[in-house]
């Protein structure tokens, strides 16, 4: 962009979606891998104030969906550095060319039997690093999809709520089942299930810690998408790469900021996200790209989209 208005509220979030259980290292290669204790994570983590900045707007981006291999079964133990965060957050949020992320990994959830060696106040330490990355793939500035192929159980289905999409394969199992271990949700699900559910629903969910097949989240609106699961176990993850493809041709700046306006709004009553709308849509008119869309459609042909 050439100049900038009103500066537009940069997304806040935390939640964390489950990935699939496909085994697959070597797919990891087309995109960001993350060693085996990593989890995937997203970019910077909002500010929380209604006036913060916006994303940064991507400049010359390629056509490409990067995909991180979220390892996220043996979490770090919070004595030791959380190294997703930086393998796959902070540089991947100022990537200009990520126009759309996919998580996709083994069975998620947290290792019980490592959590039960650690002291109070390790757990302590433990949720609360936990809760703010959850923070972080919420905020990452281009849309995030969870594939959910295998189990998403606790932690899992919160990685997945952290995300802005999620498909599943209709075996897939998830839940937030932390009541039937003694425990709650404490990575940003007890928040971000009835922002999404709504507050009855969520409530039921989580006190009765019932587990959902793909089929049924679907059908309470859970996931966007439920599709019957492959041979290989990979199902979802191959409906999320058709999601991105439906994502990657459209203007990356606007869907960065419609991203931002839709966060935002729905933490502010409608007045407030009226300006909020009206601030990203005033960031969005000097780009070259608005300028583009119109053209393209005046001269009946495909937008030329550049990220600018």
């Amino acid at each position: 962009m050439k100049r900038r208005r009103q500066p537009c509220p940069e997304p806040r979030g935390g939640a964390r979606r489950p990935p699939p259980a496909a085994s697959s290292a070597a797919r990891g290669r087309q995109g960001e891998q993350c060693a085996a204790s990593c989890r995937p994570a997203g970019g910077r983590a909002g500010s929380g104030s209604a006036g913060g900045a916006p994303p940064a707007a991507p400049s010359q981006p390629r056509a490409h969906m990067l995909r991180s291999l979220a390892r996220a079964p043996r979490l770090a133990r919070p004595r030791g550095p959380l190294p997703a965060r930086r393998c796959a957050s902070a540089a991947a949020a100022r990537d200009p060319e990520i126009q759309v992320r996919a998580l996709e990994g083994p069975d998620t959830g947290a290792d019980l039997k490592e959590r039960e060696q650690m002291s109070e106040a390790e757990v302590g330490v433990f949720v609360q690093r936990l809760r703010g990355l959850m923070n972080e793939i919420a905020a990452f500035p281009a849309p995030t999809i969870a594939a959910m192929d295998g189990y998403a159980l606790g932690g899992g289905l919160e990685l997945a709520l952290a995300c802005d999409l999620r498909v599943a394969a209709s075996s897939a199992v998830m839940g937030l089942i932390e009541t039937t271990r003694g425990l709650l949700p404490g990575a940003g699900g007890t928040q971000r299930l009835p922002r999404c559910l709504g507050v009855a629903l969520a409530k039921e969910l989580i006190f009765t810690g019932r587990r959902l097949s793909g089929t049924q989240a679907q059908a309470l609106g859970l996931v966007n998408h439920a599709v019957a699961q492959n041979e290989e176990g990979s199902a979802a993850y191959l409906r999320a790469r058709e999601l991105a493809q439906e994502i990657l041709p459209q203007a990356p700046i606007a869907v960065r900021l419609g991203k931002v306006a839709i966060d935002r709004g729905m933490e502010v009553d409608i007045a407030s996200g009226m300006a909020i709308e009206g601030m990203c849509y005033a960031q969005n008119i000097p780009t070259r790209d608005r300028r583009e869309g119109m053209a393209a459609f005046r001269e009946k042909r495909p937008p030329r989209f550049v990220g600018e």
